[in-house]
Order: C-alpha cells, then sequence, then structure tokens
C-alpha cells in the first residue's frame, strides 16, 4: 500500500492562473451509453487532444492499481488523450472504453512467484519495449508515476534516454527520500534522486512539507513543483458485505472494539507502539481486538521482535494476525470489521492507507507525522495523537471509543465517505495536472 495527503490550494492556483487550457481541448460525455467522444477546441496549430502529437505517455510502472487508474479516470473526464504504458495488472476494461486511451502492455505479468531467472528477462524484455517506444512515440510529454525496478538506472541514464529524445518529462513523487524513511540512505541514492528531480520538467506532490523537502534537500526550484490532492482509493471492491459478516470472517464478534492495522510492515509504520498500546488497553478490557493485516516489507528482524511480543501470553489472545499480501478483493473485509484505523506512524509525508479507510468511511487514529494532521479533522474524522508514545495513543483509543464518534458510527462511516469524496478527488487531481500539461505542451 502505497499512502495519501493534502492538497495545495497555493500551487493549483499558481499552475491555473499561468495555463492555456484552450488549447488542450474538451471532452463533452455522450448521453446514451456514458461513452466519452472528444469536442476538440482547436490550438493555434489546428490540433486537439486526439493528435498523436498532442498526446501524453503516462508510465505507471505497472503497479499501484488505485492511483494508476484513478489519476487515468480523471484525465478521462478532463479530455486529455493518453498513451497508457501499463501492465496485465493494469489492463482493466475502463481503458478499453474511451478513445481517448491507448492502451500498450509493455510490462506484461508481474507475477512475483516465477524463478529469478524469468524476472531477469522480464525486466530486460520491458526496458527494450519501453526503448523502442519511447524513440518512436508522438507524445511530447512522458508523465512518470514510478520508476521501474532498477532506481539508478531509471533515474540517470533512462531520464537522459528521454531528453535526449526531445521530451519532457513529469514525475508524480510518492516518497521524496524513501531510502531515508527506510533506514537505507546512501550518497548514491541521494544522488540519483537529486539528477532525476533536476532533469524532470516538472515534479508533482502530495503535500506542503513534500514540496519543502524537495527544495530544502535537492535544491529543486519551486516553479518546477505542484501539490495535488493524492486521490481517494475508489478502485478497491465494496459489496454488499454487512461489518457483522466481515468480523463473522475474522473471528470477531460484534460486543468486541476491533481496531485495524493494515499495511505493509516496516520500521517507520510504528507497529511495536500500537502493540504495547493495546497490552495497556486490554488489561483494562477484554474486548480489545488488534487485527494486523499486511506483510513485512524487507525487515525480517523488526517482525519477529513484534512477532515475539504479541505471541506472549498476555497479548495472544487479543490480536487477529492476517500477515500474507491483502487482495483488493478482501480489502473491504478489515476495513468494515473494523470499528477503527490506527496509523502509529514514526514517519512519514502521506498515507495512502489513510484514504483507503476513508473510502470505507472508517475513523482514523494517527500519529502527528507528516500530514497526517492535516488530513484528520478532530473529533469528525478522527483523532491525533504523539508519535512513539504508546501510553498516550492507549489514552487516544479509550477516548475514541467513548466518543460520539464511535457510538454514532453509522452515521460517521457516511460523513467520512463524503468528505473525502469531495476534499480528495480525483477530479481536482484531474484539473491540476491537465493545467501542467497545457504549460508544458505550450
Amino acid at each position: 500500500m502505497q499512502t495519501a495527503s493534502q492538497g495545495g490550494s497555493e500551487s493549483e492556483t499558481q499552475v491555473q492562473a499561468g495555463s492555456d487550457l484552450a488549447g488542450l481541448g474538451k471532452q463533452d460525455r455522450l448521453s446514451a451509453g456514458g461513452g466519452l467522444r472528444s469536442v476538440g477546441l482547436p490550438s493555434e496549430k489546428g490540433s486537439t487532444l486526439l493528435d498523436a502529437n498532442r498526446r501524453v505517455a503516462v508510465l505507471t510502472g505497472g503497479g499501484d492499481r488505485p492511483y494508476a487508474l484513478g489519476l487515468a479516470s480523471a484525465l478521462i473526464d478532463e479530455g486529455v488523450g493518453l498513451d497508457f504504458i501499463g501492465s496485465d495488472e493494469l489492463d482493466d476494461p475502463s481503458l478499453h472504453r474511451s478513445p481517448l486511451v491507448r492502451f500498450l502492455n509493455l510490462r506484461k505479468e508481474m507475477r512475483a512467484n516465477v524463478s529469478a531467472v524469468r524476472k531477469v528477462v522480464r525486466v530486460l524484455l520491458y526496458y527494450l519495449r519501453l526503448a523502442f517506444y519511447s524513440a518512436t512515440a508522438k507524445p511530447k510529454l512522458f508523465h512518470l508515476l514510478w520508476n521501474n525496478k532498477f532506481a539508478v538506472f531509471d533515474r540517470t541514464l533512462l531520464m537522459l534516454y528521454y531528453r535526449v529524445l526531445g521530451k519532457q518529462v513529469l514525475l508524480t513523487v510518492h516518497n521524496v527520500n524513501a531510502g531515508w524513511r527506510d533506514g537505507r540512505d546512501t550518497p548514491l541514492n541521494r544522488l540519483t534522486l537529486k539528477i532525476q528531480y533536476q532533469l524532470c520538467n516538472h515534479l508533482f506532490v502530495h503535500t506542503e512539507q513534500m514540496r519543502n523537502e524537495l527544495r530544502s534537500s535537492f535544491a529543486v526550484a519551486d516553479t518546477k513543483i505542484s501539490v495535488i490532492p493524492f486521490g481517494i482509493n475508489s478502485t478497491v471492491p465494496k459489496t454488499n458485505l454487512t461489518p457483522v459478516a466481515a468480523r463473522h470472517r475474522l473471528g470477531l464478534s460484534c460486543r468486541q472494539k476491533v481496531v485495524l492495522f493494515f499495511g505493509n510492515i516496516a520500521p517507520y509504520k510504528g507497529l511495536e507502539y500500537l502493540v504495547e498500546a493495546m497490552a495497556l488497553l486490554v488489561a483494562k478490557e477484554a474486548d480489545y481486538r488488534l487485527v494486523i493485516a499486511g506483510q513485512p516489507k524487507g525487515c525480517a528482524s523488526y517482525w519477529n521482535e513484534i512477532q515475539r511480543r504479541i505471541s506472549s501470553p498476555d497479548l495472544q489472545p487479543y490480536v487477529v494476525e492476517r500477515i500474507e499480501y491483502v487482495p483488493d478483493a478482501a480489502t473491504e473485509i478489515y476495513f468494515k470489521a473494523a470499528d477503527v484505523l490506527v496509523l502509529p506512524y514514526t514517519y512519514i509525508f502521506q498515507s495512502g492507507v489513510l484514504f483507503l479507510g476513508y473510502n470505507f468511511g472508517l475513523p482514523a487514529i494517527a500519529a502527528d507525522v507528516g500530514s497526517l494532521k492535516e488530513d484528520i479533522v478532530e473529533g469528525r474524522t478522527g483523532f491525533v495523537c504523539r508519535p512513539r508514545d504508546p501510553i498516550g495513543l492507549a489514552k487516544s483509543i479509550e477516548n475514541y471509543f467513548s466518543s460520539e464518534l464511535f457510538h454514532r458510527l453509522d452515521t460517521t462511516r457516511s460523513q467520512i465517505v463524503d468528505f473525502a469524496a469531495d476534499k480528495y478527488s480525483w477530479k481536482r487531481v484531474g484539473e491540476i495536472t491537465r493545467a501542467v500539461y497545457a504549460n508544458l505542451l505550450s
């Protein structure tokens, strides 16, 4: 899981004020069948977004289905013509219904359970296909959503290749320096990040803190940065599964107070503080349950230590472990079974898990790191507590279960869904992104 943040009104104003949107054309919805057609206001050269040399190439990296498909949908609604570079995982019917989209499956299958040789071969084949596409592609704008497997190569030689070909490159920066966050930062990592950020024509980030980090740590000019909302995760299936049925699948009862930790398990996620908070809570009340759903990410020793603590007699009966990759189809089980989502992070800019929870209307308790305090409306969508403080976290959880937010949870859920759909809408993302495209194309 990746994750999310605030939009930036200052950035949005700057981008829109300097944009020639008319040159990119508009789209109109057909009343019959919900299809799309291009109306196409002509530019000074008489071209529209359906013309090949006015299209934008969106290079997805092959994964992160919620973000890639959410952005594609937003850009289609804005009338932007796309070459969508994807994979089997991203081959969605919505991309084939619109005449604005040309879906190019350059990544093919990306299964993890194949041999190392197979992985190397398919990555090399992808780079060959990508190199050929880049050399022959009509789009002048390349929008990179994620880098590929070989970060150093992608940040340096591949970027130089795009620029030599005359492409303008935009990059969505989901994490300014993930190596620093994960405790694996090196001089080479920082150098290659700086090279990529400097070679890009424009960068999208999700918070003002990320914009400041790009400026201070990597000397990126402020005029090259736009802050956009993360975009609510709306691709995860929602069925008529009820909270009662969801709890039954996890072996939980209706009377229990269910706390959810969801997503990749890594040191910066601060799971150990939540575990200690739960130990304090269950010592006073036996109805608390902690559900941990996700898998460790490159931190075996960290997870082993947490598992040792969870296995102790005072905690083991109160913890439900689902230590595995959670597919989209199963995600709703956890968010419908839970009473509250807890994000005990020690470092992060934004959290996609928070917005996944908002998509299901689930309130959240989060540590005050990154932009989480700005993304949670105290008392309306959740609560904020001090980071690295299990006692304070336990108190926040107690306060939540005593609050109207919990006691009126059915109403709360619908209100949070409406709040998130408005504040973190893909429509806003599409409008700002389209404006940046227009500036660069003009």
